[in-house]
């Protein structure tokens, strides 16, 4: 480790403790009571780096009304789920990724040496805005984000591992760099560093799941066009799966009983209803994310569609 990113480890690690960690009361909506974590950083910035580093940590069970990736930098550490009381073990090099409002506490003891837990939070409206339409391509991502679904780890996570050697481990230090000498324009510097750190998650997330394919043509191309929704074309399909057009309108319509634009539209439309319920963008914002040139021809295929308009349909 050199001697600039030891020193932002340690004067971040000392910040730590000196962060506000008075949990605020409030009541799921079963009306259970339950932690919640409030914002750390500075009210104007979107982006925090926090740095954990010592010998024993035991946080109680708390929420937090941020986006949150966690990275064991150094040996091993716990994370509990408050859901459903999992205990797994974040090994070095793991990347334990959290929603808004998932239930979470850090545990870990060590005898020989410091743990080390490097934390970046992002506020729901900045990723909404400067990281959801990047990671829309990837369906099962984009699903996670916005629709809390439970994983082969724990509910409401996702685990990964990277190499000593991955990008997200250089990406991650120069965060910390950046963040222990925070300037004018820190914030600037952090966004496209955060938008990287995703794109390899997001690319090791796919590899993860690699293994669960899809068994015939048609589901393939329906996997595809869930992927581009807002921009796929039956000349797109047709180039990526080297079959004419002719016949991958055909066999859609044989297998699945619809047409190729009657597809495109139910997955847009499936994506603007999570959009709708799952964030605070704009019909304007969605309607452009989803493809569509102008608001107005949104408006029109979402009523046509649920016979509602999309402020009717999310009540």
């Amino acid at each position: 480790m050199n001697k600039l990113l030891s020193l932002a480890i340690n004067k971040l690690g000392h910040d730590w403790s000196h962060l506000n960690w008075d949990f605020r009361d409030f009541k799921l909506v079963d009306g259970t009571p339950d932690k919640m974590s409030q914002w750390q950083g500075d009210p104007q910035d979107d982006i925090m780096v926090v740095v954990f580093k010592g010998r024993h940590i035991s946080e109680p069970f708390h929420r937090q009304d941020f986006f949150f990736i966690d990275y064991a930098y150094h040996l091993d550490y716990n994370a509990l789920s408050a859901k459903f009381d999992n205990l797994v073990t974040i090994r070095e090099g793991d990347c334990y990724i959290g929603q808004p409002f998932s239930g979470y506490a850090l545990k870990g003891n060590s005898t020989d040496d410091d743990i080390i837990m490097i934390g970046v939070h992002i506020k729901k409206e900045a990723f909404f805005r400067e990281y959801l339409p990047a990671l829309s391509q990837d369906p099962d991502m984009f699903r996670f984000f916005l629709d809390p679904q439970t994983d082969k780890f724990s509910d409401e996570f996702i685990h990964l591992s990277f190499e000593k050697t991955s990008p997200v481990r250089a990406l991650l230090e120069m965060m910390v760099i950046e963040y222990a000498d925070r300037k004018e324009d820190t914030q600037l510097i952090l966004k496209p560093m955060v938008l990287a750190l995703f794109m390899h998650i997001a690319r090791r997330y796919r590899l993860e799941k690699a293994d669960v394919k899809a068994s015939t043509l048609s589901e393939c191309i329906v996997g595809y066009i869930n992927s581009h929704p807002e921009s796929v074309t039956l000349k797109d399909i047709s180039a990526h799966f080297s079959y004419h057009p002719n016949y991958i309108s055909s066999l859609l319509h044989k297998e699945l009983g619809k047409t190729f634009s009657e597809i495109v539209l139910e997955k847009r439309m499936d994506r603007a209803v999570v959009l709708l319920r799952g964030t605070t963008l704009s019909i304007e914002e969605i309607s452009a994310m989803l493809g569509y040139t102008n608001t107005s021809n949104f408006y029109k295929a979402f009523r046509s569609y649920y016979g509602k308009t999309p402020r009717e349909y999310i009540g």
